[in-house]
């Protein structure tokens, strides 16, 4: 076999092995698998291997003295008496009867999760809630004390010369005002003050026995002296005679640390919700078991952290375990609003928003007591925030006349997102159902459809 048979072999047990999850999830035995490990039933297959050519055997002739016989495929022998699917006379073999051979792939909920990533071209990113880790990122934080390696010089420069451009003033400038006939050096300080030069009276002191006596008198009055003398600014005189010194402070100093990032939990709360009213018969209560158990194994390999509630209904609501909820039979009246109470009651309690994401899925055939949606379930979704609340109707057969309610919240959040109502009438629409649940809210305005969909 040549490598690109083999190539193409490969792609093909690919191509087989998507194929049984798309089976399994529409029609296979989901009983057979356990939360934590699903079993998915696959074909045996003979993956395709290298085989070296026995030089002793000769060339590739098969036929009667090593000649091919005409039309004879090269590399496949003459089919003798006998051979094939007859029996020892070459008499044509009759269809069997028993069933392929058969094995398992056992994949965990993460596996699975991006298995059917691939297959549905899904893209869901969960946020993270609860803080399990806060590592290093970018030196972007900044202390008052450190190691003398992460000062940031950077900062403290631009501190400094901010002082500088906001004290210096211009020296010469001061000293023209001192030459003024009959001023002293505080009536010369008062005038600097006035005109915002920030020139200390010691500075003044200091200089003014440095005026020679010839000097004095050369103006009349500081307005004259103005008059006839250029002030500069700061930086003029930085350009002028560069800059010779910054006056930097301790109190400047910062030292770069990293920034600490936080790295979250990704935490989920499904609740699973179904009707178990006397309306739901086998048929009905099949495909939501064959629609939430995907889903459920689904997040839970997308979360770190899934935990799940699961609500059963007629006409009240209670809380049951995961077995008991998919294998539960039918009774009583209907009334969808009794589960959103518990839902809520449970959410508020126990999973607070601001830590858990959360993901709501009820199921039923649609069917519900009078005015029920609309002046109560409709409103309690809206009051429960959650990354996506889902409505999965199962309707073999198609929409009853009574059953509104699926079509009642379709128009209730036509315009939000977050709101999905998917429909399956039979185990061929189970994926599309999951593919519209689960993909993203920006996703619902387009109109192609998932891969492997019906």
């Amino acid at each position: 076999m040549g490598l690109r048979e083999d190539l193409e072999r490969f792609r093909e047990v690919g191509e087989e092995r998507r194929e049984d999850l798309e089976s399994f999830i529409r029609y296979g035995d989901l009983s057979g698998s356990e939360s934590d490990q699903i079993q998915i039933p696959i074909k045996v297959v003979d993956l395709p291997e290298f085989q070296y050519d026995r030089l002793d055997r000769g060339g590739v002739g098969q036929g009667d003295g090593g000649t091919p016989d005409v039309g004879q495929p090269v590399g496949q022998p003459q089919q003798q008496p006998g051979d094939g699917d007859g029996d020892d006379e070459g008499e044509e073999g009759e269809p069997g009867e028993e069933g392929g051979e058969h094995g398992y792939y056992e994949m965990d909920p993460e596996e699975f999760a991006e298995e059917l990533d691939e297959e549905l071209g899904l893209d869901l990113e969960p946020k993270g809630k609860e803080v399990i880790e806060e590592v290093e990122g970018d030196f972007t934080d900044v202390t008052r004390t450190g190691p003398n390696s992460t000062l940031d010089f950077e900062r403290l420069f631009k501190q400094g010369l901010k002082r500088k451009l906001a004290t210096d003033f211009d020296e010469d400038f001061v000293r023209e005002a001192m030459k003024i006939d009959g001023e002293t050096p505080r009536s010369v300080f008062q005038w600097c003050r006035e005109r915002n030069i920030l020139v200390s009276l010691a500075w003044i002191e200091s200089e003014w026995d440095e005026i020679a006596d010839e000097e004095r008198g050369t103006w009349d009055s500081f307005e004259e002296m103005e008059a006839n003398v250029e002030r500069t600014t700061a930086v003029q005189r930085i350009r002028r005679k560069g800059l010779r010194e910054v006056p930097f402070r301790r109190d400047d100093e910062r030292y770069r640390h990293p920034e600490i990032e936080e790295k979250k939990q990704k935490n989920v709360v499904v609740v699973n919700i179904r009707d178990v009213s006397g309306s739901m018969r086998e048929t009905k209560r099949e495909l939501v078991e064959r629609t939430f158990t995907p889903l459920d194994w689904y997040l839970q390999g997308k979360y770190d952290n899934a935990e799940f509630v699961y609500i059963a209904h007629d006409a009240d609501a209670w809380e049951v375990d995961r077995e008991e909820f998919f294998g539960i039979r039918s009774g009583g009246g209907t009334r969808i609003s009794s589960a959103y109470e518990l839902a809520k009651a449970i959410l508020e309690e126990e999973y607070p928003w601001a830590e858990w994401n959360r993901y709501v899925f009820a199921a039923g055939d649609s069917e519900n007591s009078s005015n029920d949606t609309t002046e109560k379930v409709i409103p309690l979704m809206a009051e429960i925030p959650a990354n996506r609340h889902a409505y999965v109707e199962t309707q073999p057969g198609g929409t009853a006349i009574n059953a509104t309610h699926a079509e009642e919240v379709e128009d209730a959040f036509a315009d939000d997102g977050d709101v999905v109502v998917a429909r399956v009438s039979g185990p061929e629409e189970v994926t599309a159902a999951i593919y519209e649940i689960l993909q993203p809210a920006s996703a619902k305005t387009s109109t192609a459809s998932p891969a492997g969909s019906s």
